[in-house]
């Protein structure tokens, strides 16, 4: 509170001792925006974000000046300058833009049934029991890039890891995230899965409530998955290579998807 009285908010640049509580407090059971862009995306895409830290504040509105004027105001609200050495205690793989902040998880109910409800314009995009942190972040980041319905992983990795978080930019607001235990549990809709025996994607028309599974980065296509499939699906590639990155399969695949539509909206 200062001389007048008046209340200060956490997100006013004057009150660094109660936003670090309100991190603290929060942190637990809140998801960690790391970086501008992270931080950004999520304010854009209409994110509940009570938090915000930086080091320099003025850097970061500048930051906001030049790349996201629509956030401007936002953030300027929402930034508290911390000491350095207190926001890395806080954030200890802090990104080289040193702003951070804490949003809200949407729905898991309100996410399961978006991704359920048909009829559905948009493919959804499932990776079965994928295993790397930052290729599920690049795929949620293609997600939200083509605009389709949403992404689902099977198995035990988390879609809303911090560091699936930052590789997605915080476009996990964009989109609709979210994780189930097996194939059992995936929406309605034809289930297409990408596998180097299937049918070449190049002769095929993607349905818009298409179903596109890939598999784990290691082990391919699970078994309930494979079986479930309504029809296998390659991507072209030279004999000698092997395979392809996972997140640059789901890109190659959105992107024939996408041929016969508009801009993602």
């Amino acid at each position: 509170m200062d001389a007048s009285g008046t209340p200060h908010h956490p997100g006013d640049g004057r009150d660094p001792d109660g936003a670090v509580r309100v991190w603290r407090g929060l942190a637990p059971d809140a998801v960690l925006l790391d970086g501008f862009h992270a931080v950004k995306h999520a304010l854009r895409f209409g994110a509940a974000v009570p938090v915000a830290l930086t080091s320099d504040r003025a850097a970061v509105l500048a930051l906001a000046d030049d790349l996201a004027p629509d956030v401007r105001t936002a953030l300027d609200a929402l930034l508290v300058e911390v000491p350095a050495d207190i926001l890395r205690a806080l954030v200890p793989r802090l990104h080289p833009t040193a702003v951070a902040a804490l949003g809200s998880r949407p729905s898991r109910a309100e996410g399961l049934a978006a991704l359920s409800r048909v009829p559905r314009t948009r493919p959804v995009v499932v990776l079965d029991q994928p295993r790397n942190l930052g290729n599920a972040g690049a795929v949620i980041r293609l997600a939200a890039g083509f605009g389709i319905t949403g992404v689902i992983t099977t198995g035990t990795l988390d879609p809303w890891h911090p560091t699936v978080v930052r590789g997605g930019a915080g476009l996990h607001f964009a989109t609709v995230v979210e994780r189930v235990e097996d194939a059992g549990q995936l929406p309605p809709g034809p289930l297409y899965a990408l596998d180097a025996e299937g049918e070449d994607i190049r002769g095929l028309t993607l349905p818009d409530d298409a179903i596109l599974a890939f598999g784990s980065e290691r082990t391919g296509l699970s078994a309930p998955v494979r079986e479930r499939a309504d029809q296998l699906v390659s991507l072209p590639m030279n004999p000698r290579v092997s395979s392809y990155n996972l997140a640059t399969s789901v890109a190659m695949t959105l992107f024939h998807w996408s041929t016969g539509h508009g801009p993602a909206v």
